[in-house]
């Protein structure tokens, strides 16, 4: 067997593409160090303009095999190497949407918690795994353009944030207008040259990446999109938060002698003062407000009320610390029973979240251990 042959039915073997997807997330995880970092947007952004021309390139193919080659086109013909690469073009579109559906799947699980921000995410990684499979589908010109749609909604929601050093709903539906704009663009390019009469195909294939958009617009309002680009590192509940210098000194409960994990006070004993102390990661000159946003539910409510608001505190936040941006928020005598803080973007949208549970005391002096962060 010839090396090319070789090669080839290697390749065909069906363990590969499983090998290969674990092997392109790992090195994802490994080298997507920051979401402001210049390099790592500046590959996501080639990815976006080499994959709309390659979407660009099958459509056009495609019609131009629809239309048998038709000399009356204008401006239609490609170039024979263009037209004889097109066997390739599939695989090379998964390549570009599995780049950027990793990517997005690590930087949006650096935001998601297992809230109603979930759901965005979640979508993200049912699509990283689909398109291990939908390589026969990549000829479908709607299927991409509305694919291709989500990808630049993905990319704008948190680079958009990163450039402008702000982050609020303004810039947010700036992100939106930008990826239907795009995705219109794409599909003008797609049909450019042909005849009057495809006007209703050019609505046909424009109209399911737009609704897509002013769906996940939805998303955003009901709290369904992770906070991009912030996210949290670090939180938990403590007795006593004192800072030391330039680090925090965080004082818990010792736990029991197989509680080798334990970091923080859950659950929380004694009628002492709470503090709750987070570390959020912002990129380098973004500047806003978060909300450290305190909710308990009392004894034996479990199942018959849902948490009701004690306070919502907010603070003001810079970002390039690589570890986040450290404060601390205290609450006086918390009600035993079930507590959560969740830290909230300034727009509602949930950072991370602490839970933890109020308990009575028992009299007896607390085993503090401390910690420094």
């Amino acid at each position: 067997m010839l090396p090319a042959a070789k090669i080839r039915a290697t390749l065909a073997k069906p363990f590969l593409p499983v090998v290969f997807f674990f092997a392109g997330v790992t090195y994802d995880i490994v080298t997507l160090t920051r979401i402001d970092r210049l390099l790592d947007n500046l590959i996501l952004l080639l990815y976006l303009a080499l994959l709309g021309v390659l979407i660009v390139l099958v459509g056009r193919i495609g019609m131009t095999r629809d239309l048998e080659e038709a000399d009356s086109v204008p401006n239609w013909h490609l170039p024979g190497a263009l037209l004889r690469a097109r066997p390739y073009y599939p695989m090379a579109i998964q390549f570009f949407f599995g780049g950027l559906f990793s990517a997005y799947t690590i930087f949006y699980s650096r935001s998601a918690s297992l809230t109603g921000t979930a759901v965005f995410f979640g979508l993200l990684v049912a699509l990283l795994v689909a398109n291990e499979f939908l390589r026969d589908r990549l000829t479908n010109l709607r299927l991409l353009v509305s694919l291709y749609a989500l990808v630049c909604f993905g990319f704008f929601t948190f680079f958009l944030p990163v450039v402008t050093r702000m982050m609020n709903t303004f810039v947010f539906l700036l992100g939106a207008v930008l990826s239907g704009l795009v995705t219109l663009r794409l599909v003008a390019l797609v049909y450019r040259g042909r005849p009057r009469d495809t006007r209703r195909d050019v609505v046909l294939t424009s109209l399911p990446p737009i609704v897509l958009i002013v769906v996940l617009v939805g998303f955003y309002f009901l709290n369904w999109i992770p906070p991009v680009p912030l996210s949290m590192k670090f939180g938990g509940i403590y007795h006593n938060v004192t800072k030391v210098a330039d680090a925090y000194e965080l004082s818990f409960e010792r736990g029991r002698w197989f509680q080798i994990w334990k970091r923080s006070d859950d659950p929380f004993r004694g009628e002492e003062p709470a503090y709750c102390f987070t570390a959020v990661f912002a990129p380098v000159d973004l500047k806003t407000t978060i909300y450290h946003h305190w909710q308990y539910r009392p004894t034996g409510a479990r199942g018959k009320r849902s948490f009701v608001t004690a306070d919502r505190i907010p603070i003001s936040i810079s970002g390039g610390r690589e570890a986040g941006y450290r404060a601390y928020t205290v609450k006086q005598r918390l009600t035993p029973g079930e507590w959560r803080v969740d830290v909230e973007a300034a727009d509602g949208r949930i950072i991370g979240r602490v839970n933890f549970r109020v308990e009575p005391t028992t009299g007896e002096a607390l085993e503090l251990k401390t910690i420094t962060y």
